[in-house]
């Protein structure tokens, strides 16, 4: 069964707000899977939705855990208290922090990344999807996505992901689960 973006729209619509006035779709899975393809497209498909990359939350390489942290303390939960977030960035090219951004409330958002389905954030999702897909292939997919800057970070950053799906389990509390572009199981 392929995916069907129309359906998906319907049933975030369908989802009710679960951060103050915001619906939150989080993209949850492990780097190369598809998931920012999949956040833009369906990003298209609901015109006006907003769309952030877990990227702009994770410290550095070794900062899975701490985004997924950040997601919760400096994104959902001013959203949830009906305030504009503010955004540490991080400058990837520096490998430094970089400018804040400020994020006001909006009717839909989508969160893409690694980490977005944490245990700490599922009160404030109206939809989680995870997406995974063959180790290879999503390796080759990221380097060509990020270029040969993440080559050497691959092992490091797949060893974080392991360690926070094993401890958070976001596959287990989907409703939606996307394997190699292909749905699989809708709860």
């Amino acid at each position: 069964m392929t995916l069907d973006l129309e359906a998906l729209a319907a049933q975030v619509m369908a989802a009710p707000p679960r951060a103050g006035k915001t619906r939150v779709v989080a993209i949850d899975g492990p780097a190369g899977s598809g998931k920012t393809t999949l956040a833009a497209q369906l990003a298209a498909q609901l015109d006006g939705a907003t769309v952030l990359n877990m990227d702009s939350l994770y410290p550095g390489w070794d900062g899975l855990a701490q985004g997924a942290e950040r997601l919760v303390s400096d994104l959902l939960a001013p959203l949830a208290a009906g305030q504009p977030a503010v955004i540490n960035s991080w400058d990837w090219i520096e490998g430094r922090p970089g400018p804040a951004v400020t994020l006001a409330a909006t009717e839909l958002l989508i969160v893409d990344g690694c980490g977005s389905g944490t245990g700490a954030a599922a009160p404030m999702l109206s939809l989680l999807i995870w997406m995974d897909g063959d180790p290879a292939e999503r390796r080759r997919r990221a380097i060509a996505r990020d270029g040969e800057m993440f080559a050497p970070q691959w092992e490091r950053w797949a060893a974080q992901e392991q360690q926070l799906f094993a401890r958070e389990r976001p596959h287990q509390r989907a409703d939606l689960i996307i394997i190699d572009g292909d749905q699989q199981q809708s709860t």
